[in-house]
């Protein structure tokens, strides 16, 4: 008699999840594909995710996630303020661009989906604008940046001027060969907005 599967650990599925989606797309992939992948009964699946929407809001909440977790290490990091915002841009716009062209299937995929996340995006948004604005405050407690009354406003337009870097809709415009010199061009004025 062959052993009984171990139930899967909600990280394994969300995992599988991805490979799912990488392959089906959102509308045609079901919570049944992923329990087929995991060797278990759908039933497994959702007692971790209630409904496939919860399913698949979950996989794209982790690579959100993940994207804020790494920018929040360079928010935080006790090295020259402007340095810091130049590292926090380059870095959200390295990890959309890699996305969009090492895994197009699953970035496709994502997009689809956070259009239909709006809370969590909105979570996720004021989550980057709070760690530019942590940036624009000390850069402006160092006299690197001119003094604001509202970081976040400032935050908020920083984030919002740099859409084009990482704003999925423009996903095609990352292929263009001077992209990297447009994002160079873009940063500089926003810095030099920023300078006392």
């Amino acid at each position: 008699m062959a052993p009984t599967p171990k139930p899967p650990t909600a990280e394994h599925i969300l995992d599988v999840t991805e490979g799912v989606l990488r392959r089906h797309g959102p509308a045609k992939a079901t919570v049944v594909d992923v329990a087929r992948v995991l060797g278990v009964s759908h039933a497994s699946v959702y007692r971790h995710f209630a409904t496939k929407s919860a399913l698949w809001e979950a996989v794209t909440k982790r690579w959100l996630d993940h994207i804020a977790t790494a920018l929040a290490a360079i928010a935080a990091e006790e090295c020259n303020p402007e340095l810091r915002l130049r590292d926090w841009l380059a870095a959200l716009f390295a990890a959309m661009r890699s996305k969009s062209h090492e895994d197009p299937e699953l970035f496709t995929t994502y997009k689809v989906l956070v259009a239909d996340l709006g809370d969590a995006i909105a979570v996720h948004v004021d989550d980057l604008t709070a760690q530019l604005a942590h940036i624009v405050r000390s850069g402006a407690d160092t006299g690197i940046f001119a003094s604001v009354t509202d970081p976040t406003g400032m935050a908020r337009a920083v984030f919002q001027a740099t859409g084009r870097f990482h704003d999925s809709c423009y996903s095609r415009d990352w292929k263009q060969p001077d992209i990297e010199a447009q994002f160079d061009t873009v940063v500089e004025l926003v810095v030099q907005g920023l300078r006392r």
